[in-house]
């Protein structure tokens, strides 16, 4: 399996993953130029900007390590950009979440982590 059907792999089971955890999935693949979100969902009046991160070996550190400032910063602009151009979409509150699907244990591990970082 090629990467990028490696990523869109890994980020249907995650999309399985949150609705079993009754989340809503409002948005896939949410791009513009800047780039994309995976995932945005809503649970209980609360938006959920979703990175997703498939990995199948450890060559490069872990999933989560991959979410740097840079990443972090790229996905707070975009998230901003989507609340500008929904504007009637309600909400409480926002968080970015992280979610793994990490292949190199068998079975599979999903690991969700919920508020895995503010906006720079």
């Amino acid at each position: 399996m090629r990467r990028h059907q490696l990523g869109r792999w890994g980020e249907e089971r995650a999309r399985e993953y949150l609705q079993a955890q009754g989340y809503r999935i409002l948005e896939r693949n949410w791009r513009k130029r800047e780039g994309e979100i995976d995932l945005i969902a809503q649970k209980e009046g609360l938006l959920v900007f979703v990175e997703v991160k498939t990995r199948r070996s450890r060559q490069f550190g872990e999933a989560e390590e991959s979410i740097d400032a840079r990443k972090q910063a790229q996905l707070a602009a975009l998230a901003q950009r989507y609340l500008d151009e929904h504007p009637a979409l309600p909400f409480t509150a926002c968080r970015f979440d992280v979610v793994v699907i990490d292949l190199t244990h068998s079975p599979p591990q999903v690991r969700h982590y919920e508020n895995a970082f503010y906006p720079p």
